[in-house]
């Protein structure tokens, strides 16, 4: 059952006090009294109060004043004005004010019954719309990376290790394999994860452009420059500062980029004045730096000052085991905010996004779900609401495991493991028996598993 709303009455007149309390409470609702404005206020600034009745005119402190500093304190809980026949143009103006209604004296049962039922069904709705956002935002929060396959727990391992560090780190990856998302786990996991995250892309920015953004510019420094302006590596100082395609920087930027992370010193476009930052660098890219660099299109210094640490993002088709998790991770964040309750996913439709080879990786996973989301028409997304290239992917067949050629022995043995298990519901003795081991070396392998893998297989 909900709670009882509470309900702060604030008048001079003690028998009118009374009389609202033994009604109200009769309502079912938890009643507090106040015998004038400052009272009042003193109550409402305790917190607790879902609706606020009060007389317009009191000694001290009016119904009027009440109401604006309600409006400061709590900005969430109605005022509703009792009113003399006399005082109703003043009720009026307050209703301008915010106050939610007013009432006459003497109060109507049926009336005020109406007006607080109507208050507190739109005090519920703002909270419900707040939990909602909340719900969404965490759902969405950035940094929140997804997955339970073992190359996605060595990437996470990997991020968890060097994320103490201030070493720059390099991140490559496939367009849309989620690259910015593991710098961002980097930078929540590190000690500057209170200081700034900022990210840049330096593809989608012209040269000059991006040096003004990337350094700052002071005034006059260029035609339409009318004032100074604060670059990425100032906002970014005591946090970290993410270079998304990195490669794509200019042979003039380069030098700047690199000065800075050997030195941690710049100065703005059209400034004199040397500026010191402490900021960590992570940067990305798609394409391969050391061909680059033999292609002398990116400076050799700063490649080996960006690769201290290098991590590589799997592309999605070589983690399938990651869909199905992804894939219901999206469809809670679009459901949320497409305001959509679904069940999931049929079975054949989740067989179809298993076995697509995922060219756009987990972007593109992202977005044929939020358009699932949106165009389903049952209580679950079916083949029918997805693309047709998706649609029409063949799905793998049962109990088949995709390897790539090149995967770690030991990767091997674990993705097999886990697979049967999966298709065994978890019995790790009818998996022993299918793969010819004993029960009591499945438990010690699980078990090492868990104690290597980081904390949590989705962040």
């Amino acid at each position: 059952m909900a709670e009882p709303a509470t309900i702060l009455v604030a008048d001079d007149d003690p028998g009118l006090r009374e009389s609202l309390e033994r009604l109200l409470t009769r309502e079912g609702h938890r009643v507090v009294l106040a015998s004038d404005g400052r009272a009042a206020l003193e109550r409402l600034q305790a917190g607790g109060v879902d609706l606020v009745l009060t007389d317009l005119k009191m000694p001290g402190l009016s119904g009027l004043e009440l109401l604006h500093a309600a409006k400061a304190v709590a900005p969430d809980v109605d005022v509703v004005l009792l009113t003399a026949f006399g005082t109703i143009e003043e009720a009026v103006r307050a209703m301008k004010d915010g106050a939610w209604d007013f009432l006459t004296k003497p109060v109507q049962r049926a009336q005020l019954q109406r007006v607080i039922r109507q208050a507190l069904e739109r005090r519920a709705l703002i909270q419900q719309n707040r939990a909602l956002q909340a719900r969404l935002e965490a759902l969405l929060g950035q940094g929140t990376v997804v997955g339970l396959s073992p190359a996605f727990r060595r990437l996470m391992t990997l991020v968890e290790q060097v994320a103490d560090s201030s070493a720059t780190v390099l991140i490559q990856g496939e367009s849309g394999t989620g690259k910015e998302l593991v710098a961002r786990a980097i930078h929540q996991r590190s000690p500057r994860r209170a200081g700034p995250f900022v990210a840049v892309n330096c593809a989608a920015l012209p040269e000059t452009l991006l040096e003004s953004e990337l350094f700052g510019y002071e005034r006059g420094a260029f035609t339409g420059a009318a004032g100074r302006k604060e670059g990425r590596f100032e906002l970014a100082d005591g946090g970290t500062l993410f270079l998304d395609e990195v490669a794509d920087l200019s042979l003039v930027t380069q030098p700047k980029i690199l000065r800075v992370l050997q030195e941690g010193e710049f100065e703005r476009l059209g400034g004199t004045r040397t500026l010191r930052v402490d900021v960590r660098i992570v940067a990305a890219t798609n394409q391969d730096l050391a061909q680059l660099v033999r292609e002398r299109r990116f400076r050799e210094d700063l490649y080996y000052r960006l690769k201290v640490i290098t991590i590589t993002v799997p592309p999605l088709r070589e983690r399938r085991e990651d869909i199905r998790a992804l894939a219901e991770h999206f469809l809670r964040v679009y459901g949320a905010k497409n305001n959509r309750r679904l069940d999931g996913f049929t079975d054949e439709a989740l067989q179809r996004l298993e076995g697509y080879a995922w060219p756009g990786n987990v972007r593109e996973l992202e977005n044929v779900v939020e358009r699932g989301v949106v165009l389903a028409r049952g209580p679950r997304i079916d083949v029918g609401d997805l693309p047709d290239e998706v649609a029409g992917a063949p799905p793998l067949p049962e109990g088949a495991l995709t390897i790539r050629i090149g995967t770690p022995l030991a990767e091997v043995e674990q993705r097999l493991l886990e697979a049967t298990l999966r298709a065994t519901r978890g019995n790790k003795t009818l998996t022993a028996r299918l793969l010819g081991i004993d029960p009591r070396t499945v438990s010690r392998k699980l078990e090492r598993w868990d104690e290597e893998s980081p904390g949590s297989a989705g962040a």
